[in-house]
């Protein structure tokens, strides 16, 4: 038996992963799509493009694991609540 999640918190760990999705999803575009230098040199990627690129791919990593331990609670509490109706 693990820890149990609310569903208040469950909803607020999905919406942090589809904001996270969301959040780094449009920096990764706006990176790609850089005019002012510095995330590409000569149509060479920089070190300010990996790391940030970087820093973008654990954020989604993060967000996906955090989003997944929602939903997982969310179908746990469901469970439950079909499961013991009183």
């Amino acid at each position: 038996m693990g820890m149990k999640l609310s569903r208040p918190v469950s909803w607020f760990l999905v919406a942090f992963g589809v904001w996270s999705w969301i959040v780094w999803t449009t920096f990764v575009k706006n990176l790609w799509k850089d005019a002012g230098g510095l995330a590409f040199d000569n149509g060479d990627p920089t070190g300010y493009f990996w790391v940030h690129l970087t820093l973008a791919i654990v954020s989604f990593l993060l967000g996906t694991a955090i989003g997944v331990l929602g939903v997982r609670g969310l179908r746990a509490s469901r469970r439950d609540a079909t499961a013991d109706p009183a």
